[in-house]
């Protein structure tokens, strides 16, 4: 599962095991990234809080623009465990694995609004090359409509996929067809 021990849900102590059960009642299942953080209970709750947070709040971008944006830093950084679980959400809300593939590969290579295009280049540049993220990115994005809490929020989900590819590649957490598909989206 990783290069680090985790700790089975079988074998958790009482703190995990009630972190666990959270996980598994707000998600439907309990995902490798975040069975990384078992050794770890403190920050497996706050990863949990952090994510729902981000990516399921109710205000700003849609569902299916985020895990766009997910999609992008991920590939971006080449991370298969991040691009294969956002990518099975987005194709939750697509149901086209040619556009799928496509977008995976380059999202420029699919039909985007200006809205989300600046979302996505902006994406891209800061994960590639933070320091030459500039004013100019977040003018255009506010250029495209964006607000400045939409302009946060895109900021926070890159940060955030940074963050989580970071510890998938870093960690070594493996993915197989069960553990990514059958989330609640």
């Amino acid at each position: 599962m990783a290069w680090i021990r985790t700790i089975d849900p079988a074998d958790a102590d009482d703190e995990l095991r009630n972190v666990y059960a959270r996980v598994l009642g707000e998600r439907g299942k309990l995902s490798n990234i975040l069975a990384v953080h078992s050794l770890r209970p403190a920050t497996l709750q706050a990863h949990m809080d952090l994510y729902l947070s981000i990516l399921f709040s109710p205000a700003g971008l849609s569902r299916e623009e985020r895990e766009m944006i997910a999609v992008v830093v991920s590939a971006a950084n080449a991370c298969p465990y991040c691009i294969q679980h956002h990518a099975a959400a987005l194709q939750h809300y697509w149901k086209d694995e040619e556009k799928l593939a496509r977008f995976v590969k380059d999202f420029r290579s699919i039909e985007l609004t200006p809205r989300m295009q600046a979302a996505l280049d902006y994406a891209q540049t800061l994960t590639a090359t933070p320091h030459a993220v500039c004013q100019d990115d977040v003018v255009r994005l506010r250029e495209s409509g964006m607000e400045d809490a939409e302009i946060l929020l895109i900021n926070l989900i890159v940060s955030y996929f940074n963050f989580v590819n970071r510890i998938a590649l870093g960690l070594g957490v493996e993915f197989n067809d069960d553990e990514v598909c059958g989330y609640e989206y």
